[in-house]
């Protein structure tokens, strides 16, 4: 298990490394300079301040940023090498033609990407480039929202997904069974941002139960958490059936039965812990996904969440927020993942790790 832990952390490590060197290229390929929006420092001084007057990489096709008027940007020591161009045809018949140029050795660790390593390493994000927080303060204040959203929806969708799935499984092919996956699949087919609005319109509107938008109170967070967790309640609901579907057949549930158990104990001590094994596995990945989903229903509730601040980070050009909600969302995925696979040796003695 040791050996396999280890080997896991590493592969995140390498995961995760890759998400980041993507993501910093992805958020430089738009063209146009992000520091010409409002800024709460002039264009030039938001250039140097963030490195954006360099190149990403070493080897890279159009110019780093556009020059702007009397900005003094920043030159490479090395000489710079161009070799053949890049033809891009258009849809019109015109096309465009990028040199591609490297810039010597001795400047790799001036590039945007080596800078922002190096700023990983120090255990910072970086600044935003909005406002005159820091990533690690502007997501330190709103990941306790996600978190709290995130688990009040995995516990509805687990309160209402295991029972649901359990009793369609053990009532097969009744009309149960067929209400039960009839409901279920509804769930799985209405988007949030139908189902987030509709709440709203019943609860908050008509009813006046609950506050439409904001977080002042936990009462405020009740309906985004049924929101996020009734899509994934008939996920666990599926999951759940088709696990007891599996397991309730097996030899050591009809020994079990044999030897004169109730019902309801060769149920809930012998055959519910096997049935649960498909959710388990499914809770790693539906945890991040609640995370990650979140960013529609902190939208449409107005929640003070990482989501809200990633979609504005995005419309503004907040490179290093939009970075560091991405390593955050991304290391969130690849733990739960390895916490899913650890959890699945308690539930399962079958399972072991220890020959890989």
């Amino acid at each position: 298990m040791t050996r396999f832990i280890l080997r896991r952390s590493i592969a995140s490590i390498f995961v995760i490394f890759t998400i980041i060197i993507i993501s910093l290229w992805i958020t430089r390929l738009a063209p146009s300079n992000p520091c010409l929006e409002e800024r709460e420092v002039q264009a030039c001084t938001c250039v140097k301040m963030h490195h954006l007057d360099r190149p990403v990489f070493p080897v890279y096709s159009p110019p780093p940023l556009a020059p702007l008027d009397g900005c003094q940007y920043w030159e490479a020591e090395s000489d710079w090498q161009i070799i053949p161009a890049i033809t891009i045809p258009f849809t019109d018949g015109e096309s465009t033609t990028w040199p591609i140029h490297i810039i010597g050795l001795s400047d790799w660790g001036n590039t945007q990407a080596a800078i922002y390593l190096r700023t990983l390493s120090r255990g910072s994000l970086g600044d935003s480039m909005i406002t005159d927080r820091t990533v690690m303060e502007t997501l330190g204040a709103a990941l306790p929202y996600t978190i709290q959203l995130g688990l009040q929806a995995l516990l509805i969708a687990l309160l209402i997904g295991i029972p649901a799935g359990l009793i369609a499984g053990l009532r097969q092919n009744t009309p149960t069974d067929y209400g039960v996956m009839t409901v279920a699949m509804i769930g799985v087919s209405i988007p949030n941002f139908v189902l987030g609005p509709l709440l709203i319109l019943l609860f908050s509107l008509h009813l006046g139960w609950f506050s439409a938008v904001g977080w002042y109170t936990w009462q405020d967070s009740i309906l985004p958490s049924i929101t996020l967790g009734l899509f994934y309640a008939a996920y666990v609901a599926r999951l759940t059936r088709g696990g007891v579907l599996e397991v309730i057949r097996k030899d050591y549930i009809r020994t079990a039965r044999a030897k004169g158990l109730s019902e309801k104990i060769v149920v809930m001590r012998h055959a519910l812990k096997g049935a649960l094994l498909p959710v388990v596995s499914y809770l790693g990945p539906a945890f991040a996904a609640l995370l990650a989903g979140s960013v529609v229903v902190e939208e449409i509730f107005s929640l003070p969440g990482v989501g809200t601040h990633f979609v504005r980070s995005a419309l503004n050009r907040d490179y290093n927020l939009v970075l560091g909600t991405i390593i955050l969302y991304s290391t969130l995925l690849v733990t739960l993942n390895l916490l899913v696979d650890i959890l699945y040796t308690v539930l399962d003695p079958r399972v072991s790790y220890d020959d890989e």
